[in-house]
């Protein structure tokens, strides 16, 4: 590992606009069990305490850092209560997170460096931005940026996306954006958008919260629109040329365009069109799995979207469409 890594991972343990908690805790009840973590339901008053230029935020208990990370997280975390799946004094609580929520909280999730989350803050100062990532090096920079400039609405939340449920309470989150994710053309559950994690979101977006998918991948954009039809969910907004505005059928809001990610502009650059979607995820019972090829033609949008390049290389996607047409 880079000295300029370690570096990082040990400036990022002074910033206290970034929550880094450990896995071992979480998952002291098994994957399928998370135990919640103490900031859950409590997100203004982790606000409220996470001034800039306040001291790190002390913590205890003890856990370990996550597989297949890029650098250890911290050694310690805050203390978590078990989840209750349904106590009294659970379900009192979670009632009345909504109520009592101060600002509205938007989710980025897989921010990276953070540059969305922190473009968004800046504009809209009524609202509380966390960005989630997995990837220490890259949190660094949107922390210290915040730190810096005194964002006093900015935060970063350093956990697997699939442990999102553990810091969120039901009703706490307004928003969530999907910025330029990993379509994983191999792996459905590994979308952000698919009917997996649509599941986990549903259990802290409240009502008529709003899902914004921003992607480079038409892979991608055509899968979540699938998705979203099979279920009957509502779309706000959607085009496949957002600045093109091909197959604009709603009003995209001015943050859309005005905001864009070093990835996207990017992809711009090589002449890629950047597709948008908004929709809700309000849903009775399970969601369902589009189905192949009736619903999401796979096959078939993988060969649209094509060999990618990415800083010049070919990506893996890439690597295997070559390996494949070889082989015919």
């Amino acid at each position: 590992m880079g000295h300029d890594k370690l570096r990082k991972f040990a400036e990022n343990e002074t910033f206290s606009c970034l929550l880094q908690p450990s896995a071992q805790e979480l998952l002291a009840d098994g994957y399928f069990h998370l135990r919640d973590h103490a900031v859950k339901g409590n997100w203004n008053d982790f606000f409220s305490r996470s001034q800039i230029g306040s001291s790190p935020r002390q913590t205890s208990g003890c856990a370990g850092p996550l597989p297949s990370d890029d650098g250890p997280l911290p050694l310690t975390m805050p203390r978590v209560a078990r989840s209750a799946g349904g106590t009294a004094d659970s379900a009192a609580r979670n009632a009345d997170v909504a109520a009592r929520m101060e600002k509205d909280i938007v989710l980025e999730l897989g921010c990276g460096k953070g540059e969305y989350t922190v473009a968004l803050a800046e504009r809209n100062p009524g609202k509380y931005y966390i960005g989630v990532d997995i990837k220490g090096a890259r949190l660094w920079k949107g922390a210290k940026y915040v730190t810096e400039r005194g964002i006093p609405n900015a935060a970063f939340l350093r956990t697997r996306i699939e442990f999102i449920t553990a810091f969120f309470a039901p009703g706490e989150v307004s928003e969530i954006w999907l910025t330029f994710s990993d379509p994983q053309i191999r792996s459905e559950n590994s979308r952000l958008s698919s009917p997996l994690f649509l599941e986990r979101y549903r259990q802290f977006l409240r009502p008529g919260g709003i899902v914004h998918l921003k992607t480079d991948s038409r892979f991608l954009y055509e899968y979540t629109l699938a998705v979203c039809r099979v279920n009957g969910l509502r779309i706000l907004a959607q085009t496949t040329d957002l600045y093109g505005m091909a197959g604009l059928e709603q009003a995209i809001p001015e943050e859309v365009r005005e905001v864009q990610t070093f990835y996207e502009k990017m992809f711009l650059e090589q002449g890629y069109p950047i597709c948008y979607l908004a929709f809700t995820i309000d849903h009775e019972g399970a969601y369902a799995h589009p189905r192949d090829p009736e619903d999401f033609d796979a096959e078939g949008w993988r060969a649209v979207e094509g060999p990618r390049l990415l800083f010049g290389h070919d990506s893996a996607e890439t690597r295997r469409q070559k390996l494949h047409a070889a082989g015919e």
